[in-house]
């Protein structure tokens, strides 16, 4: 995808054929793609999103294009090598300068605020779309990587849920062993805790480190990986984890097959805007918690992210009908009405406060718990380089060689150290 990506952005650079549709502006018909990855609850609201906006707006069509996450990125790579990319898109932190930096992106800032206002969007994390003084991507919402658990789950095993202003990793190991136990296997204690590089990050920056310095190079030493992979193996050597094999099967799956999306999981590693799909597919209340740390003397590192951003192509036809309707997305009340937290707490912080009445119980506890954390959350990472998109399957890969014993953590480490370095080179 890399080698795919840096020619596809090389000839967007280069003036590619525009990814407009069709219209060519003026006073005719405006066709925009819409491109966006999440779940089947999230594909059904941003639909009624687009017909609302469509009514609204005559002569305008949203044409939705909607995959899952491990899917979109790939997708988005080819059709944008094949001078086609989406008028507006959903875009994450890890692609941003990837993009951005390869002139794919349209500079967002010669539209505000005429077009796009963003004097009432939150101020702690707009910067976050913007990469040397251009705004390449608006933030849909906020959020922030959490802990989520299944009280039902601790009950059935008889174990109490711990807490979370003073558990630790060992801790966190521990318990979610003797769910497994209790249980006899029925629910497991935990998710692989190895598979995902903000599981990492928290981990790193707890110990002052990072996963990438404000220059773009690593921000933590070798013994740091080397000891959060430790901790995933010792998950699994303690019967805390599935087994391998269903480990990597439910990762695959995705959120709707997640241990505590199917009742078969005590413990999870989920960002605040996920709860309420996990709750609905879990049937019953799940609950936020802290990330454990190694010991009480350490902070909990975890920090306000934007869950997600809005972005338009530079070589769309109707670059301010793309800055209108992205607008839209965060500025409409009723907009905010759908969107709700699925992408994040509106990223507007009016619509937040407006919409918190309106909130089902599972967001209503993203809320809260967002702002019971406020005191707590540290600043968030710097944009990451061109290449921080591999790290996430780079690291999925070495972990699932380390549940198979086809490496060592000590391999894996250095693997993980050299192929990132290679990533963003």
């Amino acid at each position: 995808m890399a080698a795919l990506l840096g020619l596809a952005l090389t000839a967007t650079a280069c003036g590619g054929d525009a990814g407009g549709g069709e219209g060519g502006g003026g006073d005719g018909p405006v066709v925009l793609r819409f491109s966006w990855w999440g779940s089947d609850s999230r594909h059904e609201y941003t639909q009624k999103l687009i017909d609302q906006y469509e009514a609204a707006n005559p002569g305008v069509t949203i044409e939705p294009e909607f995959t899952g996450w491990s899917e979109y990125w790939d997708r988005l790579a080819t059709i944008t090598a094949g001078g086609e990319p989406p008028d507006v898109m959903q875009q994450e932190t890890r692609y941003i300068r990837e993009y951005a930096d390869r002139g794919a992106l349209l500079d967002l800032n010669e539209y505000v605020p005429d077009v796009l206002d963003t004097s009432n969007l939150d101020q702690s994390v707009l910067p976050s779309g913007q990469i040397e003084g251009a705004t390449y991507a608006i933030p849909t919402g906020i959020n922030a990587r959490t802990v989520i658990v299944d009280p039902q789950a601790f009950a059935q095993a008889g174990i109490p849920v711990p807490d979370d202003t003073t558990w630790t990793w060992d801790q966190m190991i521990d318990t979610a062993a003797q769910v497994t136990t209790a249980t006899g296997g029925e629910v497991y204690g935990m998710d692989e805790l190895g598979f995902n590089d903000i599981n990492f990050e928290i981990f790193a920056r707890q110990r002052g480190q990072a996963l990438f310095t404000e220059d773009g190079a690593l921000g933590f030493d070798r013994q740091t990986i080397v000891d959060f992979l430790t901790l995933a193996v010792q998950a699994g050597d303690a019967g805390a984890t599935p087994p391998a094999s269903v480990s990597v099967e439910i990762q695959a799956a995705g959120i709707d097959r997640a241990l505590l999306s199917t009742n078969d999981g005590a413990i999870g590693f989920w960002w605040t805007n996920e709860l309420p799909t996990l709750s609905a597919n879990a049937g019953r209340e799940l609950e936020l918690m802290r990330f454990p740390r190694e010991s009480t003397q350490q902070e909990s590192a975890m920090y306000y992210k934007p869950a997600m951003f809005w972005s338009a192509s530079s070589t769309t036809e109707h670059p301010e009908e793309a800055a209108k309707f992205i607008d839209y997305l965060v500025n409409a009340p009723e907009a905010a009405e759908l969107l709700l937290s699925d992408r994040g707490l509106p990223v507007n912080t009016q619509l937040r406060e407006q919409i918190l009445d309106q909130l089902e119980p599972a967001d209503r506890q993203s809320a809260a718990f967002l702002a019971e954390i406020e005191s707590e959350v540290q600043a968030p990472p710097p944009v990451p380089p061109q290449g921080a998109g591999e790290v996430h399957q780079i690291l999925e890969r070495l972990h699932e060689q380390i549940l198979f014993d086809q490496l060592t953590v000590e391999q894996a480490a250095d693997q993980f150290m050299e192929q990132v370095r290679s990533a963003i080179a």
